[in-house]
């Protein structure tokens, strides 16, 4: 698995519920989001790369079914988490 530029700390610190908070479906979704942006900027340099696309395209599925998820639960939390990370719906 190759190493991407992501502080996770920092995401898990920022969208973290309470103090031990390390796998909300918030935090999950935040840290899908972050990664997602940076495998998007890999593929718009290696346009080829079909084995990146591949995992790209199931981390937006999970990262789908985890806001449908948050929807389901909590929709304040859900419509304040797609502000947050600035995602359209």
């Amino acid at each position: 698995m190759a190493s991407t530029n992501i502080d996770k700390s920092k995401v898990i610190n920022e969208y973290r519920t309470h103090e031990s908070d390390t796998g909300s479906a918030e935090v999950q979704i935040a840290l899908l989001t972050k990664r997602v942006a940076h495998l998007t900027q890999h593929l718009r340099t290696h346009r080829k790369d079909y084995h990146s696309r591949r995992g790209l395209i199931a981390m937006t599925s999970r990262r789908r079914k985890l806001l449908d998820y948050v929807k389901r639960h909590d929709l304040e939390k859900y419509k304040q988490l797609l502000e947050r990370l600035k995602l359209r719906r």
